[in-house]
Formats: C-alpha cells, structure tokens, sequence
C-alpha cells in the first residue's frame, strides 16, 4: 500500500512559559539568559525545611489561556506531585496538575489550506513548573546543571488527536502561539525554549477508526523541525506497517542535523509517574467574579482584529490575516500607519520585503530591529518623492543592519531621489539613444517598450531617479 492509503494522526502537548516575574513556587526572578544558578533560592533549590506558595499570578495567566482559547474553567483545582525522576529539579519530581487542571474542553479554530476552517479540541491546561537545564561536557565526560529554569512557571496545553497532517498542525502551533502572544501571558520566543511542544504521531489505514500506536518527540522549538520530524516519522511509521513490523510505543529525539528520529526510551503511561496531591499546597478555588473579572480583561484577540482591520483599513482577508499571526507585526503595523496614515502601504511593506527579509534570515517577528517610527518615516519620504520605491526597498535592508532615522541613511548613502528636471531629460535622451529598437516597438503598438526604457534609466540612475517624471519625458519623447 502507498501512503496515500495510510491517515497521520497528531496531538500535540504545548509549553509555554509564562510571563510572569517571579518562579511559581517562590520569588526568584524568571527573566531569560543570567548567569548559572543565579535565580535559585532555598525553595526552587528544595532545601530541606522549605515550602512552596503558589504565585496567584500563574493562575490569572493560566486561567486567561483558558478563555482565549474557549474553555471551561474549573472552579475547583488543586496542584499534583508527578513522581517521575527528573536529574534538572532538585526535588526529584515536578509539581504539576493531574485529575484536576484548571482549563478543560476547549477549542482552537484553524484555517486550512483550501480555505475551510477546522477545529481542534483541547483536552486541557493545566500549570506546572519548569525543570532546570543540564549543560552536558562531550570532553570533560559528565554534566553541569543550571537552575535558573527551576520553578519557572508553564502551562501545558493538550489538545486531542484531531491533526491530520503536518500543514494542520503548523496551523494550529501558529494560532496558538499567536493567542498566547495576544493575552500577554507568554512571550512566546521559541528560540529561547519559552515556547516548545511534545509531538504525538500514529498512522493508521484510511476509514478505520481504532487509533494506531503512537510515539513522542519531547520539546520541539521549530515549526519547521516540527513539520520535518512529524513527515519523517509519519512515513517510518508506514514502512514499519508496509514491511509486517509493529509499531513500539516510545519517546524519540529528532535530530534536524540528519533528518531522523532517535530513540530515547519507552514511552511512560500516566501510572508511571505516581500522582498524588501535593500536601504542601491547599486547593485552588476560584469565584464566579474573579474569572468574570478576567474575562471581561481579555485584550483584543487575533480575530476580532483581524475583522476590524478589514472593516476600518479595507485591507484584504488574506492580508489581515498575514498581519494578525503575530501580534508584534501587527502592533508594528498600527503604529506604523497612525503615524503616516498610509494603511495599505504600510501593510504592503511588511508583508512583501520585511517578511521576505525575515525568512532570509530566520528571524520572528518580534526581533524586527527597527521602530514603527523608522518605518513610517520611510514611507513618507517615499509620499514626499525624496526617494522612489526602489531605494526604499534598500533602505528596510538598511534598517535590518543599522537601524536609526531613514532620512539619516539616504544622506549617508546619497541615495536621495534625482527630481531635477534637467538632469533627468539628460538621462532619458541617453537611453533613448541607446535602444533605437524600444522605440521601433513602441511606435509599433509594443506598450512594454516604455517599461523597460524606464526600467534602464532607473538601472542607469541606480534607482534614484524619479520614476513619475521618468514616465511622462519618456512618454513625450516618444510620442514626437
């Protein structure tokens, strides 16, 4: 049988750190990249004789998680020791959420590559704290653990089985990391591991409905490794099948470097990790006003905004959406165009040569160099006519190397637009001169010609010669 005969089926576990200052537990600083055990403290180092307090905080950013993302809230919660041998937690085990999380039966809506919109259930959120990071010493033969990243505080989004590709779930990765960014309960920045997910893949043949065995990838910080190792092991999967094998219930580690899935041991079910209630910790509970009150909080989301930007700019559905899959685009978007007033251009710019930029170089959103302010003053030099579209297009390469005040850079460049009359009629009757066969064409009904006569006395002018003004002496030599 071929692959088309076989279904993929994913769920996918989701971190996320939260954003708050201090760890869950305790009031060590969460902030990213000090020093080793610097943000330790006798209760995230599990000193004997100490004893955690739940950080109110983790509960209002959970509890907003939940109802961005259409749950229900549980009113009554309490928090689990999960006694599985963690090396990087000075406890030994980890303090999470079993039988009762605080965010159950939710729902997150995808849109699909044919346009149809899909929805993918979530189990639950529950919170729970970080493990530290282990620094392993290839040479030096042992390992050194730091931390800091002890008693960070997480939420861990489940959702169901309900993926069916590798496409589905970038989709949903993306909408999900875009809500998170939205309510501001996580930054979201994947490169620094506050954004990360447990893959859950199985094959079965098409029109069966009994689930198939499923293997785990543990925390993956890349769509695009995402997409890979989801492909890989869906189609190793299928050549297990093909060729009379079984497939072995396990935890995998994927390598990006070769393109292949590792294994890392057998795969624990909920009984290995011998829940029970946390005795140090008093339940949860939460008022019918305190999640009403948050509710009501909640700041705008992806689509409410997405529908106010085509209703109050006239941008287009797709554009809005682009725009609105991270919120530090679109941020940059709206203060972009409250500045310059110029919607569409704005949007044309950062959908067409910052984001081209942005793949170039593998950078999110939210490392955009320059300000809002820089890009609205590069729009308006371009209104002004002090430089054309084509040096526009070099100076947002500029503001990615050196980010400062445009109006600084085209000086500095002397990549100021030539509008002088006399100049630019020098630079026409040039051309001209040189291409006898584009006025032939011209002359002959070819309107193509008039393109690519500008477009040489563009090249000639290294793009600095008004485009407008190039057109209409063009257009008057042509027509004598």
């Amino acid at each position: 049988m071929a692959r088309e005969d076989y279904e993929i089926v994913i769920g996918l576990e989701v971190h996320a750190e939260l954003s708050t200052k201090t760890k869950i537990f305790c009031s060590c600083p969460t902030e990213f990249g000090a020093d080793p055990n610097t943000h330790t403290c006798p209760i995230c180092m599990a000193m004997p004789g100490t004893l955690p307090v739940l950080n109110e905080k983790v509960v209002e950013y959970a509890v907003k998680a939940g109802l961005a993302t259409n749950c229900e809230i549980s009113r009554d919660s309490k928090n689990d020791r999960k006694n599985y041998f963690y090396p990087d937690l000075p406890k030994s085990y980890q303090i999470s959420q079993f039988d009762k999380p605080l965010c159950e039966y939710g729902y997150i809506e995808i849109e699909l590559e044919n346009g149809e919109k899909k929805k993918i259930r979530l189990t639950r959120i529950h919170i729970e704290e970080d493990a530290g990071k282990l620094n392993h010493n290839e040479f030096g033969g042992g390992s050194l653990v730091d931390l800091n990243r002890a008693g960070v505080p997480l939420i861990e989004i489940v959702s169901e089985p309900d993926l069916r590709s590798s496409k589905e779930a970038e989709a949903y990765l993306k909408k999900l990391k875009s809500i998170l960014e939205y309510i501001e309960v996580s930054d979201c920045k994947m490169q620094e591991g506050s954004l990360r997910a447990d893959v859950n893949v199985s094959v079965r043949k098409k029109g069966t409905t009994e689930f198939g065995t499923r293997t785990e990838m543990k925390n993956m910080n890349s769509f695009r490794s995402i997409v890979r190792a989801i492909e890989y092991e869906a189609d190793r999967q299928i050549d297990v099948i093909e060729e009379g094998g079984t497939i072995e219930q396990e935890t995998l580690r994927w390598d990006d470097v070769s393109g292949k899935n590792f294994s890392m041991r057998d795969k624990e079910d909920a009984q290995d990790y011998r829940y029970f209630p946390d005795p140090d910790l008093v339940a949860i509970r939460l008022s019918e006003d305190y999640i009403e009150n948050i509710k009501n909080n909640l700041p705008e989301l992806p689509e409410s905004r997405r529908a106010r930007y085509i209703q109050e700019f006239g941008l287009s559905e797709k554009d809005s959406n682009l725009l609105t899959a991270s919120k530090h685009l679109s941020n940059l978007f709206e203060e972009a165009q409250s500045i310059c007033n110029n919607a569409k251009t704005v949007a044309n710019w950062l959908l067409s040569d910052v984001s081209r930029i942005l793949n170039e170089k593998e950078l999110e959103p939210d490392q955009i160099p320059f300000t809002a302010e820089q890009l609205a003053k590069m729009i308006t030099l371009i209104d002004k006519g002090t430089i054309s579209s084509a040096i526009g297009k070099k100076v947002i390469e500029e503001l990615f190397e050196n980010p400062k005040d445009p109006e600084e850079i085209i000086k500095e460049k002397g990549w100021i637009q030539i509008s002088d009359e006399g100049a630019i009629k020098e630079v026409v009757m040039k051309i001209l001169e040189a291409n006898p066969q584009s006025i032939a064409d011209f002359k002959a009904g070819k309107d193509k010609a008039l393109g690519f006569l500008v477009g040489q006395a563009m090249k000639e002018t290294k793009g600095k010669a008004n485009p407008q003004m190039l057109n209409k002496m063009f257009l008057e030599e042509l027509k004598k």
